[in-house]
């Protein structure tokens, strides 16, 4: 199966250079190139991306908490002329870091990275538990217990059934990377609920026991998925 990737750099050259080696791998699809970032943002909010090659450059620009709010996030392996960068793209989770001029061999390596990153999330795709950094500690959060994930501006709020809600900084598009996507459900940007919680829905919002949660314009398939995943 392809990994859909996108490309955003604003030197066409290197665009060019990045965009024909994915082309010539038969595990990869792109599915956009931007000179603009704020171009590839919106796509992403749009279209669930596997892989980002980012010119590391773009987003010191723009501000890493852009990156938070992204709807679907994908995997970034960033590109750079710049040595000294590498240490604050690890610490942004980066898959790889690619000095240009990026070689064939360089590139493959960092792409046969993220393939093995991607078999490693699709093996453990479907955990019970998550931990949760909070207050100096890890916090075991038990995905049976959680109803629905609550995004506010710089942290989150984990419901739960059996014990008081959990606040946390994380970004709310990397937890739903981490859930298993059969039993929760972005509704909203601000808003991930638990499928086998809801209680009710209509096309505009969801129903939790007696909280009613608003549906974005954004997720036109959230009835759809409800209905198929038997959440009723």
């Amino acid at each position: 199966m392809k990994c859909k990737c996108i490309i955003v750099e604003d030197k066409p050259p290197a665009l060019e250079t990045i965009k024909n080696y994915a082309n010539s791998l038969a595990n990869l699809e792109v599915v956009g190139t931007f000179q603009n970032a704020f171009q590839a943002i919106a796509l992403l909010n749009q279209v669930k991306i596997d892989l980002m090659f980012l010119d590391i450059n773009i987003l010191i620009l723009l501000g890493t908490k852009v990156l938070s709010s992204i709807l679907h996030p994908p995997k970034i392996i960033f590109t750079s002329e710049h040595k000294e960068l590498a240490i604050e793209a690890f610490e942004l989770d980066a898959v790889d870091y690619l000095l240009k001029p990026v070689s064939f061999e360089r590139f493959l390596k960092a792409v046969n990275k993220f393939c093995d990153l991607d078999q490693t999330d699709q093996t453990n795709k479907n955990p019970d538990f998550l931990y949760f950094r909070s207050d100096r500690k890890m916090v075991k959060v038990f995905l049976n217990d959680v109803t629905y994930i609550e995004s506010f501006k710089d942290y989150i709020v984990i419901h739960r059934l059996s014990l008081p809600a959990l606040k946390v900084k994380y970004p709310i598009g990397s937890v739903e990377n981490m859930l298993p996507q059969r039993k929760f459900l972005r509704i909203h940007r601000s808003f991930i609920v638990s499928i086998s919680k809801v209680t009710a829905f209509t096309n505009n919002d969801v129903e939790i026991g007696t909280t009613e949660l608003p549906i974005g314009r954004s997720y036109p398939e959230v009835a759809k998925r409800l209905t198929v995943d038997g959440a009723l």
